[in-house]
């Protein structure tokens, strides 16, 4: 019955899918359901796969299920359980996972399309051989490749089966596991945070701590509209301490007759767009703790709006990657990509100085610690997974000592991962296995909202 029920859950799914991506395609809205629904098509169709081959191995219809089959559905109740985790980052950004094997240190390549220019249109009898483009790639590397190991000796499972809590405990330990790989990759994503290009708020005041005032995303969404960022797909990820604010002081958003939903009121999820982003909750925020530089100025050169270099003399100590900067008579807020430990040249994130330095020494200040929430355009950050990579044979199959091995689609994150079971000297190991690395592909197209 089970088999049944998820097998038409995945025809209806798979189904609907095309038909929610072409209205999301026209409208603008909608991408994040139409993604959603082939995922857990995707997910449905495995299990219901995965029952039916259990249900042929005991039946005799074929020669046994293989090792992991019996066990996808107590994976993707764990699964279920991650998912509902504030791992905000790894559904906000842009994918690309697959069961592709993938070595730590490869590196993966992603075209980058540039900007082109105009031209005069000039009659003529034929057209002028204008418009070639160099398409520059921009390369990623596969930087982690790690796994969680759940290991169980003979005579633990059987104290477990005779208790009655094999089964339970056996999902605790997968839920952990897919837990911890699922914080590692959203950590890093959160740690691009010093990858913006300005930033707006005030370091150590938690966002939308104001009633009924919502200038953190309008202000926020003005620096990715300066910048030339697409208004489409726009993705803010807080921390939980802003999203509480979200939930607790923004009446706006949680009053049905003014929001039009009462998702958040009844259901506690910011996941309902605001002022054009998407927002999202992680728990793998950190805070930025800032260089110790002072006293820093410019040198009298001047410097031109756009310039991302800039020389500065006298002070001391450092300033950081990811520091937050301010020079005097501006007051845009300038995130820098390249720091130093004395005087020298600090290098500021694309697209630079939105406002002239003088010719004049100009003072520079650090801005405080803070902790970085961050709004975006979804393809401005780039996550890539794969599955571990395994040594293969002459046949190209792998040939590891793994008795069993499965690629796990996450139906909710779309991260995919690869789990192996190995058969040893009376006892058994499961390994969950993913391999991915993290980019801030677009920095003009990223910006930090203070905390």
């Amino acid at each position: 019955m089970k088999m049944i029920i998820f097998a038409l859950a995945a025809i209806v799914a798979l189904a609907l899918a095309p038909a929610f991506q072409l209205f999301a395609d026209l409208t603008g809205h909608g991408h994040e359901v139409a993604r959603k629904t082939e995922l857990y098509g995707k997910a449905f169709a495995e299990i219901a796969g995965a029952y039916l081959r259990n249900h042929m191995a005991n039946t005799g219809l074929m020669l046994g299920a293989n090792t992991l089959t019996g066990l996808i559905p107590t994976m993707f109740q764990a699964l279920d359980t991650v998912s509902r985790e504030a791992v905000g980052f790894i559904p906000a950004v842009a994918r690309n996972s697959s069961g592709e094997r993938a070595a730590l240190g490869q590196v993966i390549t992603i075209p980058v399309t540039p900007q082109g220019s105009l031209v005069d249109i000039v009659p003529g009898v034929t057209p002028g051989n204008g418009g070639d483009q160099t398409i520059v790639p921009n390369t990623m590397t596969i930087s982690k490749s790690k796994a969680y190991e759940v290991k169980w000796a003979g005579e633990e499972q059987r104290s477990q089966i005779n208790a009655g809590t094999f089964n339970t405990t056996l999902l605790d330990q997968f839920t952990q596991g897919f837990r911890t790989l699922a914080n590692a990759v959203e950590a890093d994503l959160a740690a691009l945070a010093i990858g913006a290009s300005r930033a707006y708020g005030t370091a150590g005041t938690t966002p939308f701590g104001t009633a009924n005032d919502l200038s953190d995303f309008a202000q926020s969404r003005k620096i990715l509209i300066d910048n030339g960022a697409p208004q489409t797909d726009l993705q803010m990820v807080m921390n939980t301490a802003a999203a509480a604010n979200m939930r607790g002081k923004q009446a706006g958003l949680f009053k049905v007759n003014e929001a039009g939903s009462e998702i958040l009121l009844r259901t506690g999820s910011i996941a309902l767009p605001v002022d054009g982003f998407y927002p999202h909750e992680s728990g793998q925020i950190k805070t930025f703790t800032k260089g110790t530089g002072s006293a820093y100025t410019t040198n009298t050169a001047g410097y031109a709006a756009g310039a991302t270099v800039i020389n500065l003399i006298t002070g001391t100590g450092t300033v950081l990657a990811g520091d937050v900067v301010t020079f005097a008579g501006d007051a845009n807020k300038y995130v820098v990509a390249v720091g130093i430990t004395g005087p020298g040249a600090i290098t500021l994130q694309a697209p630079g100085l939105q406002q002239a330095i003088p010719a004049s020494a100009t003072a520079l200040t650090i801005g405080a610690s803070y902790t970085g929430n961050l709004a975006f355009n979804r393809n401005a950050i780039q996550l890539i997974t794969r599955a571990p990579a395994m040594p293969v044979g002459p046949d190209g199959k792998p040939m590891d000592m793994a008795d069993d091995v499965i690629e796990l689609v996450d139906p909710l994150s779309g991260l995919v991962y690869q789990v192996a079971m190995y058969k040893m000297y009376r006892q058994i190991k499961y390994e969950i296995g993913l391999a991915w690395g993290v980019k801030a592909a677009k920095n003009e197209h990223i910006a930090l909202l203070l905390g």
